[in-house]
């Protein structure tokens, strides 16, 4: 755990000391994002971060490389190499995309790009848990659905990035959700511990973590398409390399012989990280088409638009939206690796409250009439 907790904080104090170099660089190359109709922000903002978080991968996986738990595992620095690389991918094709604002054919052609370097590499699915057993598809399929689960994910992210800090802050609480599984697991099934998913979860949230203060509200600089797509590609490749270093024989399948959900975690926690995006991104799809657009079309109705359009702040719809992301991540593990009475207790009353505080309109005191003079 300490070597983890090395990686975290060098991925965060590289992130944080890069994204002001990464501000000059855009405000010197006019990449910065312009007042539109749809955006929430008020004056034009740099973009680039997505190239400060990249530097805060590449060093948080440069030090685990040379740590004496983590830099021992051959997979794990053959699976981090090509991730990265297929990080680097995507990021140019968001710093492009960020200067010159290509069509969307062309950018989903660079997304399809980093996505094959991913599985060519071997970072794919493997198997797909499932109750009372393995399900084994032929590689060439499995290969299909993995570059799917990669591309819905990192459009995924791209759509919720709508409000400063909402992207980084999601991303940051997933992540940290399915680190925290993925190391309990190892260590409640006696497996190894330096493992690709642990490693990139750890790195990927401290990156995020370190790129917050300068893009938290008000905001200085925005990730961009360069950061969107990186996190989302992230996010989606950790979860997936999981099946491809962990015995299938070792998942837990039963909790007193009855409880299908530890079978299904290893698929289910993923779609639970991922929850808010996807659900933003499919309402936005359905939204779109139903309404004969594109749905590349932009507008201003994703979740976080609908919250403060309901009179909530923009740090208070910021704030609601990581509420929500940790309660299904993070109740999701707990419900999968500690499910008694007490732990489905607090999950509901959290439940609760979140609905509550996103139903109820902020209170605001009525303005006194000015006095007749």
């Amino acid at each position: 755990m300490r070597e983890y907790l090395l990686v975290l904080f060098v991925a965060m104090a590289t992130t944080f000391l890069l994204t002001g170099v990464a501000r000059t660089i855009a405000l010197r190359y006019g990449a910065v994002a312009k007042v539109r109709a749809r955006d929430v922000h008020k004056v034009p903002i740099p973009y680039f971060g997505g190239i400060s978080i990249l530097g805060g991968l590449i060093a948080g996986f440069a030090v685990a490389s040379n740590l004496p738990f983590l830099g021992n595992s051959l997979q794990v620095a053959h699976d981090a190499r090509a991730i990265l690389i297929g990080g680097a991918v995507i990021c140019a094709v968001g710093v492009v995309d960020d200067l010159y604002e290509l069509d969307p054919i062309t950018k989903l052609a660079g997304q399809v790009l980093a996505v094959g370097v991913l599985v060519v590499q071997g970072i794919q699915l493997y198997w797909l848990p499932l109750p009372g057993g393995i399900l084994s598809p032929p590689p060439a399929q499995l290969a299909v659905v993995t570059a799917g689960i990669l591309l819905v994910s990192t459009n995924a992210v791209n759509f919720v990035d709508g409000l400063d800090g909402l992207a980084a802050g999601v991303t940051a609480i997933g992540a940290t959700a399915f680190f925290t599984y993925s190391y309990l697991l190892n260590v409640e099934q006696n497996l190894d511990r330096a493992t690709t998913s642990t490693l990139i979860t750890v790195a990927l949230a401290g990156a995020c973590l370190g790129f917050l203060p300068h893009n938290f509200f008000p905001a200085r600089v925005f990730m961009g398409d360069s950061g969107a797509l990186l996190i989302g590609l992230m996010l989606a490749a950790s979860t997936i390399s999981l099946t491809g270093q962990m015995d299938p024989n070792a998942v837990p399948y039963e909790v007193g012989g009855s409880s299908l959900l530890p079978a299904l975690l290893p698929l289910v926690l993923p779609i639970a990280v991922l929850a808010i995006p996807a659900l933003d991104l499919s309402m936005a799809y359905i939204r779109r088409t139903k309404a004969g657009r594109s749905p590349f079309a932009a507008d201003k109705l994703h979740l976080h638009h609908r919250l403060m359009q309901r009179g909530h702040s923009h740090r208070r719809a910021v704030l609601l939206m990581y509420l929500w992301t940790a309660l299904i991540a993070f109740g999701v593990v707990v419900l999968g690796l500690v499910l008694y009475w007490w732990t489905a207790l607090l999950v509901f009353a959290v439940t609760v409250t979140a609905i509550l505080l996103t139903t109820g309109l902020p209170h605001r005191r009525p303005t006194k009439p000015l006095a007749k003079v």
